[in-house]
């Protein structure tokens, strides 16, 4: 393929070179998703785990989401967790061998009192655990960016969700330029960005090019794919789960926007029947492991065995 080896000698591809990927030859194309994972990363994979640190009660109306207070769900709801829950939960998975840690909060950004209550756990899991720190916290303003850095957050997650053009279709209650000027502030206080989107949402594959062409403007390490798993009573309740061949093109085509970059399976991973282990063949090089937000996720055990059998270095 031709594509293929511009990439490998550093053409960076644009979207007229990508359209052609969505009817290539499957196969083909995760084979060769696979080697420019291999040519820019190597082995190394990104595994990490995220704890639902406040939940439900959520003011904005994503159209995916069992958190938000739009629709009659059955999430859980609940406060900010303590520094004590937080902290024994991050323990026991750097005991497991999770490389990166996050807390992700409902709302559409905390308080000055949650910032400081979470610094503060921050700070106490920084000085105890030998794990990475993430923070999934909102469209919070750059002081609070720059506290949570202070207090030893290495990445801050803020996915873009979907394409500018299809996001409107989504959420009415904040924008993608919301959310990239935050992304923007988080860079400025010296944050890694972990930033990606969720697929099924009923956007087209332009859309998710379009996405990763955004994401790759913004210079995102870390890139997780989420597929919609429709909760009840949700405008998109109703939306068809994708099929694994979906996925797996998917990811195969954010590896070729997006080459050297930790391209990850998070959300809706449990809903593949091979629990995505062909994806991770396919051009993914990293996942979130351990249960999810409002759904159960996959064990760090069985996950740590898949990876080592494919021949992955977590």
């Amino acid at each position: 393929m031709e594509l293929y080896n511009k990439i490998i000698n550093g053409y960076i591809p644009q979207k007229e070179d990508l359209i052609p990927l969505i009817n290539y030859d499957l196969e083909e194309l995760c084979n060769y998703a696979n080697e420019i994972r291999k040519h820019f990363c190597g082995d190394a994979f990104d595994i990490c785990t995220i704890i639902n640190g406040k939940s439900g009660k959520c003011p904005e109306d994503c159209k995916y989401c069992a958190q938000s207070a739009h629709y009659n769900t059955d999430c859980q709801t609940y406060t900010l967790l303590s520094t004590e829950e937080i902290k024994k939960d991050a323990k026991y998975n750097a005991d497991k061998g999770i490389m990166h840690y996050s807390v992700v909060t409902s709302g559409k950004k905390l308080s000055k009192a949650e910032i400081s209550s979470l610094c503060n756990t921050y700070r106490e899991i920084s000085q105890s655990c030998n794990i990475r720190l993430c923070a999934s916290h909102g469209l919070l303003k750059k002081s609070d960016f720059e506290a949570i850095h202070s207090a030893g957050v290495m990445r801050y997650h803020n996915n873009l969700e979907t394409s500018a053009g299809f996001f409107k279709n989504i959420c009415t209650t904040h924008s993608q330029e919301d959310k990239i000027k935050a992304i923007n502030s988080a860079q400025s206080a010296g944050l890694e960005i972990c930033s990606g989107g969720i697929m099924g949402l009923g956007e087209t594959m332009e859309d998710r090019i379009d996405m990763a062409l955004q994401i790759r403007e913004l210079n995102a390490v870390s890139v997780p794919i989420n597929i919609l798993n429709p909760i009840k009573n949700t405008p998109l309740e109703n939306n068809k789960i994708l099929t694994l061949n979906e996925v797996r093109r998917i990811v195969a085509i954010f590896r070729f926007a997006l080459p050297d970059k930790y391209i990850k399976l998070a959300g809706g991973r449990g809903l593949l029947p091979d629990k995505g282990k062909s994806v991770f063949m396919s051009g993914a090089n990293g996942a979130i492991t351990g249960d999810m937000l409002t759904t159960s996720g996959i064990t760090v055990d069985e996950d740590k065995k898949m990876l080592a059998d494919l021949g992955y270095i977590i």
